[in-house]
This record gives structure tokens, sequence and C-alpha cells, in this order.
């Protein structure tokens, strides 16, 4: 097994148990690099910061946030470093748009302890990790772009109106910024609603943040 067991490993959960049980798991691994935790995404940006971090284990929600909003960071700031993305949230609608956004690796909590040892030896030895699913949905993605970004669905005005929604602008001063009748805003208001699977502006406000950068 050609592997570099010196990696340095930062392991990011809110969970102390999840942490500890792939600290184990790094044990049996064999590793002998450092091992850093964090339990929020504001250690996980200090570790990555100062520490001389190799591969990032990383949840997808925290506390003070969702860890997408930090992947581009990580990586404009030090893009040698290889983020494995570990979550229980589902695999089938979600990898895709971590692994869009710079991750290279998605790996669900749900797998077995074997899978996922294979998944940080194959981090370590090619710096990616993507499983069959994952993979599946990356060709299917080529087909379909919405997998990747659900925003691609939307029409240029449905998108011009959402991201003017995710400003906190209301439906009448949308009308009057594009000229347009507020029922026809609200209309279309519904219509962006249905087509991304949201029923708050709170929750379209992150769906633009997280994919219209």
């Amino acid at each position: 097994m050609n592997i570099d067991i010196s990696t340095n490993f930062l392991l990011a959960d809110d969970h102390s148990l999840i942490r500890q049980a792939l600290l184990i798991l790094l044990e049996e691994i064999g590793i002998e690099g450092e091992i850093y935790q964090a339990s929020n995404l504001s250690q996980v940006m200090e570790n990555i910061q100062t520490k001389p971090v190799d591969i990032a284990v990383i949840d997808a929600h925290f506390p003070d946030g969702n860890s997408l909003s930090i992947i581009q960071e990580i990586k404009k700031m030090k893009p040698e470093i290889r983020i494995l993305i570990f979550t229980g949230i589902d695999e089938n609608t979600q990898s895709l748009k971590f692994i869009n956004a710079g991750a290279d690796g998605f790996l669900s909590k749900m797998a077995e302890e074997e899978e996922t040892k294979q998944a940080i030896i194959q981090m370590m030895q090619s710096g990616k990790y993507l499983s069959r699913m994952t993979k599946a949905l990356l060709m299917t993605s080529v087909q379909n772009p919405s997998l990747i970004n659900p925003l691609k669905t939307l029409t240029d005005r449905e998108l011009e109106i959402a991201e003017l929604y995710a400003k906190g602008l209301g439906n009448l001063e949308i009308a009057n910024r594009l000229s347009l009748k507020q029922n026809t805003v609200s209309t279309v208001k519904k219509r962006i609603f249905e087509k991304l699977n949201v029923d708050n502006v709170m929750a379209l406000a992150d769906l633009i943040k997280n994919y219209n950068s």
C-alpha cells in the first residue's frame, strides 16, 4: 500500500464521537502525521490558516453554518489541501454540489468502516475519492446540469428575480425595479419556489449564496 503515513489530517465535525471514530480509523491505517480537530467552521478556518493540513475531513453542516461556504475559501488559501466531505446528508441529492464547489471527495457516514478506510487511503494516494453513486451522478449531470446547480432550472428572468428576493427586496420593490406588475412578480416567485423546492425566502437566499458565486 503506497501511502504517506506522515500525512497531516484535520478532522472537522461538531460531534466528538465522529472525530474519535475517525481518529481510531487513522490509527488503524497507521497514520503517523499530525491529527488536528475542529468542531465548527471557525475552528476549521483557524486550523487551515495556522496548521500544515494535508487532508481535511469535513462534515457538511455545523452549528455556525454550511461547509459549502468555505470550500472555495480553503482552496483559494491553500489549493494543495485535499478536502473530503464526510457527512450524513443524502449523497444522491447533495454530493455533486460539494464536488462542484471544489471538494475532492464525498463520503456518506452511512458507509461501512472498510469503505471509509478505503476512501481515506484513496485521498492519500490520489487526492480524490468518489463513490460509485457519485461517479454515476457525475456522468448523468453531463446531460442534466441541474443536478450540480439547481439554479440552472431557472430562466434568466426567474434568476434575476430570485437574486432580488435573496437581497431582501419585496414584491413591490422588485416590480418597480423591473417595471413589472406586482402580481406578475408573485407568480414568478411561486414558480421559482416550485422549481427549487423551497418554501421561504431564507432558503432561497441560501441557494443563491451557495450556487450563484
